[in-house]
């Protein structure tokens, strides 16, 4: 069980279409600092990345419906908090099938004591899919680079404008490749497609560190530079 120095929380309103406004709560915890969000719109919430902590988490959103959890990557730091959130709310996990294994090898790199192995995912995800929860829709792009199953969630309804990029992209830089099935080569394709997919009024939701808007990374970050 996770202390509560483990667990920091953020959060802030996201008005989406007239009359409706949605909700970013962030929580940062575990080892590393990992970047913890949850989504919600009218009283359904969707996690991203519970990396530590699941229990608090779910303590935290008591007062939602946690509906679904969705990792953008399979690194211990971004799935470790997982299996109690998930046991807590009953909530669907959903992750990219390229990245199952990693997830399910705890030993493995990028893994930190602590964090546990999550169950198997109720359902995968990958190019083009649409995860909705409330009047928010994410539309799931692949983009492999940090691991082979990294992926992408780009808000569209009432969650437009919000982009949750996992270690793919940082606030002036972007994620290492050094990692078993990373791989530069698709990173910088990676980098490529969202500079496209993401529309530069963007609020980018990073896996660590600062969150940023897309227009500045479009200007300063040097992996998105043709």
């Amino acid at each position: 069980m996770a202390d509560e120095q483990d667990l920091r929380e953020g959060q802030g309103a996201h008005s989406g279409k007239p009359g409706r406004e949605d909700q970013i709560r962030q929580y940062v915890v575990g080892p590393i600092q990992t970047n913890c969000y949850a989504y919600v719109s009218q009283g359904q919430c969707m996690v991203v990345d519970p990396g530590f902590a699941g229990d608090q988490i779910a303590q935290a959103l008591a007062d939602v419906d946690v509906r679904l959890i969705v990792c953008t990557h399979g690194h211990g730091d971004h799935v470790g908090g997982v299996s109690e959130l998930k046991a807590a709310t009953g909530a669907e996990f959903v992750m990219s099938a390229a990245d199952v294994g990693i997830a399910q090898d705890m030993d493995g790199s990028g893994n930190h004591p602590g964090e546990t192995k999550p169950p198997l995912p109720d359902r995968t995800v990958g190019e083009g899919d649409v995860l909705e929860v409330g009047t928010a829709r994410f539309r799931v792009i692949e983009t492999p680079g940090h691991t082979a199953g990294g992926i992408v969630l780009i808000g569209e309804g009432s969650a437009k404008g919000v982009a949750f990029v996992g270690d793919t992209l940082f606030a002036g830089s972007f994620g290492r490749t050094d990692l078993p099935t990373g791989s530069p080569v698709q990173m910088a394709h990676s980098l490529k497609r969202l500079a496209h997919e993401i529309d530069p009024s963007s609020m980018v939701l990073c896996g660590h560190g600062a969150n940023t808007m897309m227009k500045r990374e479009l200007e300063e970050n040097p992996g998105l530079q043709s």
